[in-house]
């Protein structure tokens, strides 16, 4: 490729360049914000079922921690704090998963040796994701954000400031303030 790029003229080259940089622009959705409506999704739970947002609808509110990697120090503690604060997540109402593009055979895993009692939802396509704009390009795995949902799939709240080691006590304050809670 190289050696064609002698040959270009500068203003084809310049073309060439603003023309890929249109394409990929094209490709990134555009980022979610309170307010919009909450991408569709369909992801394999580590307890063997399929969630869809389509399924909680006019039903319960949904939590969505989105996690990096599997059985990493941060992303155990997250799930840890969200385990050990199931006594005041449970009474809420409320569907909750966290969620990561590792593949469901790995989330399985690293659930069962955590013990936890909600399920991790798996994105290895990574197609979820993306719709949710938390995939970060330069580590190729999902960001640590979580998404507040309501009853009719609007995004009420996306904290990308997340504290691993109080997650499960900080969802529970977010989704009451928020009024999430279903009775």
């Amino acid at each position: 490729m190289s050696h064609f790029i002698g040959r270009v003229p500068a203003l084809g080259l310049a073309l060439a360049c603003a023309m890929s940089l249109a394409g990929a622009a094209a490709v990134q959705a555009e980022e979610l914000k309170v307010g919009d409506k909450a991408p569709d999704f369909s992801l394999q739970g580590t307890d063997g079922k399929t969630y869809s947002l389509d399924q909680f609808k006019g039903k319960k509110a949904i939590v969505i921690a989105w996690f990096p990697k599997a059985d990493t120090p941060g992303c155990t503690i997250e799930c840890k704090s969200l385990k050990e604060n199931g006594d005041a997540l449970k009474p809420l109402n409320v569907a909750y998963f966290t969620a990561s593009v590792d593949t469901p055979e790995d989330n399985k895993k690293f659930a069962e040796k955590l013990g936890l009692d909600y399920p991790i939802l798996s994105d290895p396509t990574k197609s979820v994701g993306q719709a949710y704009g938390v995939i970060n390009p330069a580590r190729g795995f999902a960001n640590r954000w979580t998404y507040y949902i309501d009853k009719e799939g609007t995004i009420k709240e996306i904290d990308k400031e997340i504290k691993t080691k109080s997650a499960g006590q900080d969802v529970a304050a977010k989704v009451k303030a928020l009024g999430l809670t279903s009775k």
